[in-house]
Formats: structure tokens, C-alpha cells, sequence
């Protein structure tokens, strides 16, 4: 079922997005501006201290404050905070194309009264300032993002969390778009605080470093990121991004290790990183 929005052109559905901030002013209209076909806009902010929330807020959104949790927990309790069932889930630094909303407006009727967990939708990426044509990962990666609250549920790790569907689900067509990290400064610091998080959740684990597999580590990933992902095709920004990859996959095995041998260590960098403001 659909309601009539104020502007009769776009139909309105019982369905909430679900966006989580932390010092997002940059993107959050763009993001929250790209969806008009929701109910409810609904941002989790975990502690902004730019003008995120009332950004949000002007754009239409309802603004709930919670400490941060962890990325699948925390999207979890989004999840309890939507008024609707069926939730899409998008960061601050992404936006639906005009072809995208094209096509929720023409299948969510279809969708919201099937019996499916949910859908995936294709995310497209830019990298340093322009759109990523052939990586892979970039260009098309499949994401569970459109999902019905009784029926998914975000894993509950720190970080690259993911929906785990119990049920059917369906794909989209069109795709949606990363304005992923505008600067390689940006994408370090991504790096920086994903390894962490990381490193983290293997340590609860109790798993050990295995540092034989270090130099392995950087290899494979390089290559299948370079040649099998076909980064190679981006030319220099493919190298960059294949680079940053295989440092990203050797770092955080190492900072396990550091965690291993120098316990306190974990005080001293989450000390660092809540002053750089990365500690989520």
C-alpha cells in the first residue's frame, strides 16, 4: 500500500531509511535528499559535534542520539527504532541515483506485500575524485540493504558487518552510489579505525596473530584485487586502490600481534583514536 506524498508526483511508502552518523554535515543532505520516497527518515547519531543533527533534522529526518555500539550492533538498534518494518539501510557518504528511485517507486509495491527477507542493491564507488569502472568491488558490488525487520538482522560485529536474511530475497537493478573516502588522507584513516575494530574482535575471539602469513597476506590480496578484480583496468587509481587493500589486510594482523604481546596498548591507541575522533 502506498500513501500520496505532498508532491503528488512521488509516491510515499511505509518504509523507513535507517542512516548512522558521526560528524557527517558534509553528506547527510545528499544522502537523505536522494530518498524521497520514504515515510520515515531516521538518523542514528552516535555523538556529532558538527552540525550533522540539524542538517538532518532540516532535511526532514527524525534524529535519535545512542552511544555507539559497534557497526552491526548499532544498526540493530536502529533497526528497533523505525516506526515501519521494512528498513533501508544507507551510510551517510551514499545516495540513490535518479534511476534507482526510479525503480524502488515502481517495484516496493510488489516488494512490501511479498514474503521476502529483503533485496540487495548494486553499489557503485568514486575513488579519488572520479567513478571506479571496472574494480570490481566498486563497480557493482551486490549489498543486502533493503530488508523487513522480522525476517534479517545485522551480524554483530564491530565492523564489515552484513545482513543475514532468513527468508527470500531479491536484487535491484540500478545501482546506488559510495562517494567513498574524497582523498587517500580519508581512506587511511578508514584503514586506521577499520584495522582496529578488526583486530579487536579477533582478539575476543581468541584468535593468534599467525604472522607466517604476513607476507602471503600482501601478495594474494594485491593480486586478486590488481589482476582477478581487475583494478589494473582503473590504471593508477586501480594500483592505489589495490595497494591500500593489501596494507589494510597486512596491518590488521600485525596490530593483532601488537595486542598479543602489549596488552595496554589497547588503552594507549583507543586513547589516540578518540582524540582523532576515529574511536567508532
Amino acid at each position: 500500500m502506498t500513501a500520496t506524498a505532498a508532491n503528488q508526483e512521488t509516491p510515499v511508502f511505509p518504509v523507513t531509511l535507517c542512516v548512522m552518523t558521526l560528524n557527517e554535515a558534509h553528506n547527510i543532505a545528499r544522502c537523505l535528499d536522494s530518498v524521497p520516497f520514504v515515510d520515515e527518515k531516521l538518523v542514528i547519531d552516535s555523538g556529532s559535534s558538527d552540525a550533522t543533527c540539524d542538517i538532518a533534522a532540516a532535511h526532514g529526518a527524525k534524529v535519535v542520539q545512542h552511544a555507539w555500539l559497534g557497526f552491526g550492533p548499532q544498526r540493530n538498534f536502529a533497526t528497533t527504532q523505525a516506526k515501519n518494518d521494512w528498513i533501508l539501510a544507507l551510510d551517510a557518504d551514499e545516495s540513490l541515483t535518479p534511476a534507482l528511485v526510479a525503480e524502488f517507486i515502481a517495484r516496493l509495491p510488489a516488494v512490501l506485500e511479498s514474503s521476502a527477507a529483503g533485496a540487495r542493491l548494486r553499489r557503485s564507488a568514486w575513488y579519488m575524485g572520479a567513478p571506479m569502472r571496472w574494480y570490481r568491488p566498486m563497480v557493482g558490488e551486490k549489498i543486502g540493504r533493503l530488508y523487513h525487520r522480522e525476517r534479517a538482522r545485522w551480524t554483530d560485529v564491530r565492523v564489515h558487518e552484513s545482513l543475514r536474511f532468513e527468508g527470500g530475497v531479491l536484487e535491484f537493478r540500478e545501482a546506488f552510489l559510495h562517494h567513498q573516502s574524497p582523498t587517500l588522507v580519508h581512506k587511511s584513516l578508514k584503514v586506521l579505525r577499520y584495522s582496529e575494530l578488526k583486530a579487536l574482535d579477533w582478539a575476543e575471539r581468541g584468535r593468534g596473530p599467525r604472522m607466517f602469513e604476513c607476507p602471503f597476506v600482501f601478495a594474494t590480496t594485491f593480486f586478486k584485487d590488481y589482476v582477478i578484480r581487475l583494478a589494473f583496468l582503473d590504471g593508477w587509481r586501480g594500483f592505489a586502490v589495490a595497494h591500500v587493500a593489501a596494507n589494510y589486510a597486512v596491518y590488521k594482523r600485525l596490530r593483532l600481534y601488537e595486542l598479543t604481546v602489549n596488552p595496554a596498548s589497547r588503552q594507549e591507541a583507543a586513547a589516540i583514536l578518540e582524540r582523532h575522533g576515529l574511536d567508532r
